[in-house]
């Protein structure tokens, strides 16, 4: 029995220091990640104090109008489509070269669509409520991403070796636009092959963030972020596999939609997703203002709305309300920036003090795995490999060689995708962690759907920090898990701008609800837009 009770001791011994090394690791993995947020925000800051440039001021009033509004204009006769498609197109001329948001344009077949509109308008063959019928976006331009097809414009996903490739057919949510109405005004920037959230690449070179030009418009589609928030776009199209809609909405102070999962096709899109990981990538609405985003949503997800009911009614009192203000300390992703915490908890107070509603805080211990969950699961949902992407899966890239042509100037590849093609090499099924992780997946799976049912909604940061500085993401690359961990999960999720912190830059939060209830997103969107105040301009209206 003294034995027993000795070899008990031990383990339990061994269990306390066990446990001890773990807390320590993860505290000092805090410290370090708390210290390295701080020091490279010092040196970035240094390095890019006044350095900023302007945008000019916005003198075109048509550019201020919604989609909906610009649509109903030109079909009631108050507004001509070319007027409108002139008017977009003169306001990229200006910011443009500042911006380096657009990268190929449309503008002469989109002057020409715009002409065949205000003759058909003028016919009078159809009716103005038949125009809206068929065609709710008749007229009104819209831009998208380089990685969704556009015939006749370029697609290179950011890759040196298809500067040259030009899309022969559109995209299928390209089509369905078009069916709407609306006309295709430009592609606009990405990261390479669409795997990094700064859009910067070696063929189009770097997008700029409309509200400080040395810091990033996110990605991948932060071109499309960048373009709308400066008023040279009034809605687009962005594709989400791990918060390349968000993201760049919530840098650049937009509103953005990422659809539940199986919702907005992939067709027509690069890269090509394959296996399992088709059904996590979605397109949506990026767009100023949140009125926009429930039409814009209803063209894209047509085939789907027998089980979205979008139509349905939503009362924001009736809703329940759950909120968690960071992830719960992961010591891989940045600690939220107190303006953010400080956004959150003004929407909490809202919904308290304007619907009486007490919002509940709850803590999922899972959350903090989130960068490991959805990196296991992308790797193991039968996607090819990213060092096979960037040679467009003929052959494999040895990333590791091409990290030391990189150090020489050498590499025709970004960093960031160098470096995501050797991380890679560290997930997935065959390591040991995978059947943890995916454990993890599957119980965080349940307690959303548990705990959301068919009136809840989850409040949570879009992102830790507002827009970092150009390149600082190489130090800080796991932060896109507070949007990523909700692609995996399959919900849909809304990034909500809430005004601009102290140091000017865009901040806000994503609205999260369950499966196929997209309406309620979309709705607690309006319902903040109209208590905040949504897109604030980054430049001068006169």
């Amino acid at each position: 029995m003294k034995f027993k009770l000795e070899n008990i001791d031990a383990h339990r011994i061994a269990d306390v220091v066990a446990s001890g090394c773990k807390l320590l690791l993860r505290s000092l993995g805090l410290f370090i990640r708390l210290f390295l947020d701080s020091a490279t925000d010092v040196i970035f800051g240094l390095v890019n104090k006044n350095k900023s440039e302007s945008l000019p001021p916005i003198t075109d009033l048509i550019l201020l109008e919604s989609a909906k509004s610009l649509a109903a204009k030109i079909r009631t006769r108050k507004l001509k489509s070319v007027q409108v498609v002139e008017s977009f197109i003169a306001r990229i001329n200006e910011v443009n070269p500042i911006l380096n948001a657009v990268i190929d344009d449309n503008f002469l077949r989109a002057l020409e669509d715009a002409k065949k509109v205000d003759e058909l308008i003028a016919s009078g063959l159809k009716s103005e409520k038949e125009l809206e019928d068929e065609t709710p976006f008749l007229g009104v331009p819209f831009t998208t991403k380089d990685s969704i097809a556009v015939e006749g414009l370029h697609q290179t996903i950011g890759l040196r070796r298809r500067k040259d490739e030009i899309a022969d057919k559109d995209a299928e949510v390209v089509r369905l636009m078009r069916k709407a109405g609306a006309i295709i005004l430009a592609h606009t920037n990405v990261s390479e092959v669409c795997m990094w959230w700064e859009s910067s690449n070696n063929v189009y070179g770097t997008t700029n963030n409309p509200y400080d030009t040395t810091r990033i418009a996110g990605g991948s589609s932060g071109g499309e972020g960048s373009i709308i928030a400066a008023a040279g776009s009034v809605m687009g199209i962005g594709s989400d596999v791990g918060g390349s809609i968000r993201i760049p909405s919530f840098f650049n102070g937009i509103f953005g939609h990422k659809p539940s999962t199986g919702l907005g096709g992939s067709e027509g899109q690069l890269p090509i997703p394959m296996g399992e990981i088709r059904k996590y990538v979605v397109s949506g609405p990026m767009c100023r203002y949140a009125s926009d985003m429930l039409p814009i949503f209803k063209v894209l997800a047509h085939e789907h709305l027998d089980k979205l009911n979008l139509d349905e009614a939503v009362n924001i009192s009736s809703l329940r309300y759950f909120y968690m203000s960071n992830d719960g300390g992961s010591a891989l992703v940045s600690k939220v920036h107190p303006s953010i915490k400080k956004a959150l908890g003004k929407v909490i107070s809202y919904f308290q003090t304007a619907h009486g509603i007490k919002s509940q805080k709850v803590e999922f211990e899972q959350m903090k795995h989130s960068v490991d969950i959805w990196s296991h699961k992308m790797t193991g949902a039968g996607a090819p490999k990213f060092c096979e992407e960037l040679v467009e899966r003929k052959g494999k890239l040895n990333c590791f060689w091409e990290l030391l042509k990189w150090f020489c100037w050498c590499s025709d590849h970004t960093l960031p995708a160098i470096s995501l093609g050797i991380v890679e090499k560290f997930s997935g099924p065959e390591t040991r962690m995978y059947d943890s992780f995916m454990n993890m997946y599957t119980d965080l799976s349940k307690e959303f759907d548990d705990l959301l049912g068919s009136n809840g909604v989850f409040l949570y940061p879009t992102h830790p920090r507002p827009a970092p500085y150009h390149n600082q993401p190489l130090l800080m690359p796991f932060n896109f898990s507070y949007t990523a961990i909700f692609n995996v999960l399959g919900l849909p999720s809304t990034n909500c701008p809430l005004g601009l912190n102290e140091n000017g830059l865009p901040i806000g939060i994503q609205v999260v609800a369950n499966k196929y209830n997209d309406r309620l997103c979309l709705a607690v969107a309006c319902e903040l837009e109209r208590a905040f105040g949504g897109w604030v301009s980054p430049s001068l209206i006169y």
